[in-house]
């Protein structure tokens, strides 16, 4: 009997086999360099510097993340509009690609743009959703603009299908904000957001993040939000920097073994203005504009 035939039977599959971890190899690689290229992408779209302002402290916190090789389409913002208020922002993209990546810098841009027309949260989002419901695209985001005004310590927001804010009072009150909000951006056409505003007073934060920092594989939603609820609420009586307080939250995103970008964005008061502690949100109407505060 012949042994020939096996030994070639055995040299081919072996060959194949090298050329199919060759392939596999390749296609790593190239996915590999497909999320290096989304990563300096995100990160060269963030702002490398933040605002300041008189007894006012902002923070940031960014983790991309690497599930199934992939990135999502986080981002925070914060700059100095026209009039001198502070906007921030923070939002998620659906996706997890350059695509998303490359989405969420229009958005970005899109809103920074149009706060030089509008800085009112709640047009400035409506005007953000027609200007991407014009782009033709299948991609949509969520976000948190708020409008920060350093003379009064007054904060205005409008969401879009973001996840809410928390915020804590130096005197040991904390809490979700349960502010009304409209549908993400570039869903539905010729939508109204509605504006809430906040008082923010001598040792207040406010934490925006994203859904990364509290949603994970090990922790609900609402159970990662109420961890960060009793994190502010700590810092707050503490009198923790804002700064310190941003880590602390980003430390929630690893525990709960996070599947997508992180982002933390953290507003802290930490001078004196005469006012009482603590605050009382009022919902403006429906109509972008609101009531005062």
């Amino acid at each position: 009997m012949s042994l020939e035939r096996p030994m070639e039977d055995g040299d081919e599959l072996l060959a194949r086999l090298g050329s199919l971890t060759a392939q596999a190899r390749e296609l790593a690689e190239l996915q590999r360099s497909r999320v290096e290229l989304a990563v300096a992408l995100q990160r060269g779209m963030l702002p490398r510097d933040l605002p300041t302002a008189r007894r006012f402290h902002l923070a940031v916190r960014y983790a991309p993340a690497f599930h199934g090789l992939n990135v999502g389409g986080d981002w925070y913002d914060a700059f100095t509009m026209p009039d001198g208020r502070i906007g921030l922002s923070i939002g998620d993209v659906q996706g997890h690609n350059i695509e998303a990546a490359a989405f969420m810098g229009q958005v970005r841009v899109g809103l920074r743009a149009l706060a030089s027309v509008t800085s009112e949260p709640g047009e400035l989002l409506s005007r953000t959703n027609d200007l991407l419901m014009s782009l033709g695209t299948d991609l949509f985001a969520t976000c948190t603009f708020m409008r920060l005004d350093p003379c009064t310590g007054v904060l205005e927001s409008a969401r879009a299908g973001h996840v809410p804010h928390i915020w804590a009072t130096a005197d040991g009150q904390s809490g979700i904000a349960e502010d009304e909000g409209g549908p993400p951006l570039g869903i539905v056409e010729a939508v109204e957001y509605p504006v809430t505003r906040y008082r923010l007073t001598k040792g207040g934060v406010f934490v925006l993040l994203t859904d990364g920092v509290v949603e994970g594989p090990s922790l609900s939603v609402d159970d990662g939000l109420d961890h960060v609820v009793r994190l502010a609420g700590i810092a707050a009586v503490a009198g923790m920097e804002a700064d310190a307080l941003a880590g602390a939250v980003m430390k929630v995103a690893e525990r709960v073994g996070h599947e997508d970008d992180a982002a933390v964005l953290v507003v802290g008061h930490d001078g004196l203005d005469g006012r009482p502690r603590g605050w009382r949100p009022r919902r403006s109407p429906r109509r972008a504009g609101g009531s005062g505060v």
